[in-house]
């Protein structure tokens, strides 16, 4: 049988029995079925099932569904048990991230402020003990679960029934990857304590350290502590000024300053700021702005380290240092493209720190970066900005959404 997803028009997102019945009767009176039997068969293949009583069987299942997800959001036991009663397929419905299971969406708490309570938690062992899949989409539950250090009780309930703290979700995503890539700390401890391996490749995303340094979270405190949970438990971190500079480590970086008196004016490469003994690679870090051959100011305005970014100027840190050239000539920006286009907080913040000590809004750069391209979401095209301001180039920015009004109001107040 065809798959929902494998046929020729896909169902709407909440089908209804009753306007399908029409769509058959429609076909009916245009003449082109014999019957209503006839008809409904049609409509089924249109939307790639073998049968009709197949189709009705999928749209009663996912009203049920709903129904389902009502009830775990209120958190309603009583309801939970007489739904999933009646029907057991509910078990295995399509519910949850990616779709892995009820069991899924239950444990991943959404819908829940702060920790899971008593009730979240009996609807979960309700359901383990009556049918559901702990290891559902190759362990979703337990990877939703550790996104936040909030539902640390629900990873204890999950892992005392079977879960894998190992397991691999969606064949290329291992557990472990999943507080990395959220900044959960506390949860990303509680699987290392509970025998996750902190070495595992993602074929996908490389490694949980990986995850850390190269995630699209900025200027949070999550990110250092997360590298600082690995370094508790025995994983060695390099002793580099980008390492230093992932971990919020002024006093590290203090010291690389004392041994290196170029350390300001020095330009990293993405080998260096992304080492390949921790399993990185150059692209691992989710930027915007090119930060190849970049000072340690750039990594600052990109990774919204503030703090950091005013003891490098302090120590006399160039403003205006320019990022390398490539044979291209594509290159050159100062930390103030950064400070208009990033992931990090859209505010003037960044910039007016770099104005106060002598920033230059005209400077010029020219920079190719790959983007997503507005015609197709899953497709990535390489744009070229060139010779831009930081004005100009978020402008042009392929992205608006990651572009900082307040920060280009104040370079436009001052020009």
């Amino acid at each position: 049988m065809k798959t929902p997803e494998q046929g020729n028009r896909p169902l709407p997102e909440r089908p209804n029995l009753r306007h399908l019945k029409d769509q058959a009767r429609d076909l009916l009176k245009s003449g082109r079925a014999e019957s209503l039997t006839d008809a409904q068969f049609k409509v089924a293949r249109e939307y790639g099932f073998e049968s009709w009583p197949k189709l009705k069987a999928h749209v009663e299942l996912l009203q049920e569904t709903g129904q389902l997800k009502r009830a775990i959001d209120d958190e309603d036991l009583p309801r939970v048990i007489e739904l999933m009663t009646k029907n057991p397929a509910l078990h295995r419905a399509p519910l949850g991230y990616n779709q892995n299971g009820p069991l899924t969406w239950v444990a991943e708490c959404r819908t829940v402020k702060g920790p899971p309570g008593q009730t979240r938690l009996d609807i979960t062992r309700w359901m383990i003990e009556h049918g559901s899949d702990i290891h559902q989409g190759g362990d979703g539950p337990l990877m939703r679960a550790s996104l936040n250090n909030d539902r640390i009780t629900m990873m204890e309930l999950l892992v005392a029934h079977g879960a894998d703290v190992n397991a691999v979700w969606n064949g290329y995503y291992p557990i472990i990857c999943g507080p990395c890539e959220c900044l959960a700390p506390g949860a990303l401890k509680w699987l290392l304590q509970h025998g996750a391996n902190p070495r595992v490749e993602s074929s996908k995303y490389g490694s949980p350290v990986s995850m850390v340094v190269g995630t699209y979270a900025r200027g949070s405190r999550r990110k250092q502590e997360c590298l600082e949970v690995f370094a508790s438990q025995g994983f060695a971190l390099p002793d580099t000024p980008c390492m230093a500079f992932h971990r919020g480590r002024i006093d590290l970086l203090e010291e690389h300053f004392n041994r290196d008196a170029g350390l300001l004016k020095r330009r990293f490469s993405e080998l260096e700021i992304f080492p390949p003994e921790l399993g990185l690679k150059p692209g691992d870090g989710l930027h915007l702005t090119p930060i190849d051959g970049t000072t340690l100011l750039h990594l600052s305005m990109e990774y919204d380290e503030l703090e950091i970014a005013s003891w490098l100027l302090e120590k006399g840190a160039d403003a205006n240092a320019r990022a390398s050239e490539d044979a291209g000539g594509f290159g050159g920006h100062t930390p103030l493209f950064h400070a208009v286009v990033s992931l990090g907080a859209r505010d003037d913040a960044k910039a007016r720190l770099l104005l106060k000590y002598g920033a230059d809004p005209n400077a010029r750069a020219t920079i190719r970066k790959q983007l997503k391209d507005t015609g197709d979401a899953e497709k990535e095209t390489m744009f070229e900005f060139h010779n831009v301001t930081p004005i100009e180039y978020a402008k042009r920015f392929q992205e608006p959404e990651f572009v900082s009004r307040p920060a280009m109001e104040l370079l436009s107040a001052i020009m």
